[in-house]
């Protein structure tokens, strides 16, 4: 018996099967990107994604004949919604976080609840980046869209439902709506009730690991699996991903480094949370019991992205490792170059739809790769404050386990730890997240009895980079400097940045 992990995120899937000794037996991914329908919107075509999931299952399946799956699960992006219908249709588009539409919801519940009433059911920094700001910005402008749409349904549990299952929202991801009660560990009837939404749209909640049902039986035909496949609740990606880089207890984080890089430390429930709130911390279900999680994040995966396409579209055209090529170019040092990483509305920890990124110190001499680094720099600066507040809540946050593509890149993680002042463990398998939703079927259906022994079978060191002392007191200063850009410049940004031809349609 082997177990399947999906993963689905804002740029590929990826599928992966494991033996319950956790040898990776087959991987499939595929990528697709955003659709901007019109200025600073952007959009995720939901019919291409299931299309490619399948793809993938269905490539992964075809070597598992020798050791049939028995059970999968998937951990997904969060926020983004999928409009389906009770007969399993995809009506329309999914929007993703970064897409600005819906902040008048964001200003509106800061008006009627205020920011910390908020806070005490859902521990969230408001924002329009979630999902309800997204409905019902929906329900205004989409109404036809929205009326004929029977269920409202989170990555993950989409796949379940399309897979076959009765619709259902695991609590990490219920927790990305705003209409949750993280207390309750159910939806909230006082935020329903405000936003005029029935929670009989967004499916029952349950905790991630939870039995849901197995795959319909000519879906697992079409697909290429066995009948009976059992089918197990996921979570937000990091919470999976948090499971297969073995952050499994108090005291551990990961890095996860995707087209966004989110920082997660793992710890019990804090037993102020309103302290959290003036750090700007959130508070987040794990994906294992009486565990929680916070999120830093950013687009950092993306600035990279763009530096491809924009200063080596045509080798990346040509083929071949075209990162190992680019970080051959980054220079040993610390940059003369800082960068403020605006390139798209920063999410945490205050969203900025009006910010604009900037590049400082160009010269006529400034290569290439200088650029590159600079850019991995500022995105990690972005994140050096919230560790100090996470500190200060007493949450460890000593090493960091890197995962994603971005823990590939020798150079990016020695940078890391170098900044961060804190080892950076990269592990042999680099993608934590399908890993994680295996897992945690394997612990939903009795193959692991305890996460631990899950950890044992699938999670191996591979390399510690340790902090550099000299580069750490430079990147101490220049630190001071990047704390300095966004107040200095804001108010040039702020008009180079503002959402321009925003349709309302």
């Amino acid at each position: 018996m082997s177990l399947l992990g999906i993963d689905i995120g804002t740029s590929q899937c990826k599928a992966a099967a494991f033996t319950a000794e956790g040898r990776e037996l087959a991987f499939a991914s595929r990528e697709y990107r955003l659709v901007h329908p019109a200025p600073v919107q952007s959009e995720l075509d939901a019919r291409d994604i299931w299309r490619k999931v399948q793809e993938t299952i269905r490539e992964v399946a075809a070597v598992t004949a020798g050791d049939p799956i028995t059970s999968l699960c998937v951990s997904a992006m969060g926020e983004a919604v999928v409009p389906v219908s009770r007969g399993r249709e995809i009506l329309g588009p999914s929007i993703p976080s970064s897409d600005p539409r819906g902040s008048e919801v964001a200003d509106a519940l800061r008006r009627d609840f205020g920011q910390e009433a908020f806070y005490r059911i859902n521990p969230n920094l408001l924002g329009p980046q979630y999902s309800l700001p997204k409905l019902l910005w929906l329900r205004e402008h989409q109404p036809e869209l929205f009326a004929r749409t029977d269920l409202f349904l989170l990555w993950s549990d989409s796949v379940n439902f399309m897979l076959g299952c009765e619709p259902t929202c695991n609590n990490s991801h219920a927790n990305r709506t705003l209409l949750f009660d993280l207390d309750a560990n159910d939806w909230s009837d006082r935020l329903l009730a405000w936003a005029g939404l029935e929670r009989g749209r967004f499916g029952r909640v349950v905790n991630g690991g939870t039995v849901v049902g197995t795959v319909a039986g000519p879906v697992a035909a079409d697909l290429g699996l066995p009948a009976g496949v059992q089918v197990v609740a996921g979570g937000h990606d990091q919470c999976p991903n948090a499971l297969g880089c073995g952050c499994i207890s108090a005291g551990k984080a990961v890095c996860g480094i995707g087209t966004y890089e989110c920082l997660t430390p793992v710890s019990a429930k804090p037993r102020d949370p309103l302290a959290m709130l003036r750090e700007h911390l959130n508070i987040e279900h794990h994906v294992l019991p009486d565990l929680y999680v916070s999120f830093l994040f950013n687009q950092s995966g993306s600035l990279v992205r763009w530096f491809r396409d924009t200063f080596a579209a045509a080798e990346s055209a040509a083929g071949g490792d075209l990162y190992a090529r680019l970080n051959a170019e980054l220079p040993s040092e610390p940059t003369r170059l800082l960068v403020l990483p605006h390139f798209d509305p920063p999410p945490w920890p205050e969203y900025l739809p009006d910010s604009a990124g900037a590049i400082l110190g160009l010269r006529s001499n400034t290569t290439r790769g200088e650029i590159l680094k600079a850019i991995m720099e500022g995105a990690t600066y972005h994140f050096v404050d919230g560790i100090a507040a996470l500190r200060r809540m007493g949450i460890d946050t000593t090493e960091f386990v890197a995962s994603g593509g971005g823990a590939r890149s020798d150079a990016w993680l020695q940078l890391k730890a170098d900044i961060f002042g804190v080892p950076f463990v990269r592990l042999q398998r680099a993608e934590g997240g399908v890993a994680g939703a295996a897992m945690l079927a394997g612990l939903a259906t009795g193959i692991y009895r305890t996460p631990a022994e899950a950890v044992a079978r699938h999670v191996r060191r591979d390399r510690v980079f340790e902090p550099d002392a000299a580069r750490h007191a430079i990147y101490l200063e220049k630190l001071a400097l990047f704390r300095q850009i966004h107040p200095a410049l804001a108010p040039i940004l702020k008009p180079l940045g503002a959402p321009r031809g925003l349709s309302k349609s």
